[in-house]
């Protein structure tokens, strides 16, 4: 299964704006709609005072009887059937006859004797019923004429950008949902998550893994979520076949609490182990002990893997002080670099901060981009946020940091406060 089809099969889609209560407001009260612009022709005058007074005494049905009557005389000019459509919308509404409305709102568009304010509130109206009607493409067709009128919002561009996903064209999508991410952020507005997914869904169903990384990496920068983190790693890792790198890719998941087996634990203790870390290594299969990972029949082979590394991490610890003279006497910065990380796994972090600077200050550490990393995650640990994002800044130098482990660093340390 690919990381994305767990997310997608738990995710709903965007649902759009609050849609229904807006109508109502969208209605004109009948007092209202009749004494705008010029004044509706003599021949209906009878008809459509007895059509607001049943409208503002609640009586829709009579209202609607009332306009029909109206609507039903010779002579009527553009305003009166413009009025009169937009009073049989009102009456719509109130009778819950949301099609009724829309079509009604429609034809008043159509008279050509809506005012600019008319046209605007008409508009609007037509395109957010017809979306609660699953009409997508009137739906795309009023909220573009919306943004031409000037009046685009984060809502109204997403609900067009959804509306051309529902109808299967992800490159109109993506386009919409980039104008209401540009105008959340010109409003000093986060924007919404659902914005981001759509893109995210169409990436997946285009198959489109890159795009799907660029997704998650949206979507963590903007929630900084386990689950958005845990999809993102896990499309990183399914191709990476070097150690050193999938150990970086672990570590970000150990830290952004985006593990969710068993295995990644396993395979990130394994990892440390090789790489001499066994008191990490120890702490990793701790953390999946006290997660409730750890099945019965898993146990036992559990078990002897943590006791594996907690004697190797007992023999370490117990070399510390000879780690320390050797390191000392050592002109060149790596055993000082390697001394911090292995205080990093005892918890020291205090002490791991102080012994892997001076390596660096020494210099020839062959391994910078380790030393960067661990020397952030300890300040981190000690809630010194700023010399964290500093070492995780000078990432950025390391020659053999590979570009998407660079990105992930960038990532995980634009999300730390």
């Amino acid at each position: 299964m690919r990381a994305t089809d767990k997310f997608l099969s738990k995710s709903n889609l965007f649902t759009g704006i609050a849609l229904g209560a807006a109508l109502i407001g969208a209605a004109a009260t009948p007092a209202q709609a009749a004494s705008k612009g010029p004044q509706i022709s003599r021949s209906i005058a009878r008809e459509m005072i007895a059509a607001q007074k049943a409208l503002q005494t609640g009586h829709w049905a009579d209202g609607l009887k009332n306009l029909q009557e109206a609507e039903g005389k010779s002579g009527l000019t553009p305003f009166d059937h413009k009025t009169i459509d937009d009073l049989k919308a009102f009456a719509y509404v109130k009778l819950n006859n949301m099609k009724g409305a829309e079509q009604a709102w429609e034809a008043a568009l159509a008279t050509g004797a809506a005012s600019p304010e008319d046209t605007l509130r008409f508009s609007r109206a037509v395109f957010q019923l017809s979306y609660n009607g699953k009409e997508y493409p009137k739906a795309i067709e009023y909220g573009r004429k919306l943004a031409d009128l000037g009046v685009g919002s984060p809502d109204i561009f997403a609900v067009v950008g959804q509306s051309y996903y529902l109808t299967h064209d992800c490159k109109n999508a993506g386009v919409w949902m980039d104008k209401a991410i540009a105008a959340s952020r010109k409003a000093g507005k986060a924007p919404q998550e659902g914005f981001y997914q759509i893109k995210l869904r169409c990436a997946f169903e285009a198959n489109n893994t890159a795009a799907e990384v660029s997704g998650y990496e949206d979507l963590v920068r903007l929630t900084n979520k386990s689950e958005y983190w845990n999809n993102l790693l896990r499309l990183e890792r399914q191709n990476e076949r070097q150690d050193r790198n999938l150990l970086m890719i672990y570590r970000i998941m150990y830290n952004t609490n985006s593990m969710s087996v068993l295995s990644d634990y396993i395979e990130m203790a394994q990892l440390l182990g090789d790489a001499a870390l066994p008191g990490e290594a120890a702490a990793v299969i701790t953390k999946a002990q006290s997660a409730g990972l750890v099945t019965a029949e898993q146990k036992d082979r559990v078990n002897r893997l943590f006791k594996a590394m907690q004697d190797r991490a007992a023999t370490d610890r117990k070399g510390v002080p000879e780690f320390v003279k050797e390191a000392a006497k050592n002109p060149a910065g790596e055993a000082d670099v390697k001394l911090g990380e292995v205080y990093y796994g005892f918890g020291d972090y205090q002490s791991a901060v102080q012994t892997i600077n001076l390596g660096l200050q020494k210099g020839k550490v062959k391994s910078l981009g380790q030393a960067y990393v661990y020397l952030g995650l300890a300040n981190q640990q000690l809630k010194n946020i700023p010399a964290a994002k500093k070492a995780f800044a000078q990432l950025k130098t390391v020659t053999e940091m590979p570009a998407n482990i660079l990105r992930l660093w960038e990532l995980y340390a634009g999300n730390m406060s």
